[in-house]
């Protein structure tokens, strides 16, 4: 079993910084790649970022490419989202999740998941 819960969400204006991080708990962690979805209100959960299991590979959503690093500390069993340059668009239900495969990217494809913590990016 896997334990997550995200922190960090909260209320910020547009082009300023956030950083979301996420705990895990449970028998695994350092083999797992994490990921980060979103989902707003009345859309599809959707993809986000996701590491690897050691940190070294990272892949991105096009829409925050360049804007969003996400990184993870195996010691800590944490896995963070920095996002910066937040635009109104990127307000959503932020996740964590985990995947035993680096290589898919839908929501489907991830086990478990955190509760969700809340983005909120004002104009």
């Amino acid at each position: 079993q896997v334990h997550l819960v995200e922190s960090g969400g909260g209320l910020v204006q547009a082009g300023g910084s956030l950083r979301l991080s996420c705990a895990a708990s449970g028998r695994t962690f350092s083999n797992d790649a994490m990921g980060w979805f979103r989902q707003a209100p009345g859309k599809e959960r959707e993809f986000v970022a996701i590491i690897n299991f050691n940190g070294g590979i990272t892949d991105y959503a096009e829409s925050v490419k360049g804007r969003f690093t996400i990184s993870r500390d195996n010691g800590k069993k944490m896995v963070y989202l920095q996002m910066s340059s937040l635009k109104p668009e990127d307000t959503a239900v932020y996740y964590c999740a985990r995947t035993l495969s680096f290589q898919r990217r839908t929501a489907a494809s991830f086990d478990y998941w955190g509760q969700g913590t809340q983005v909120t990016v004002s104009s």
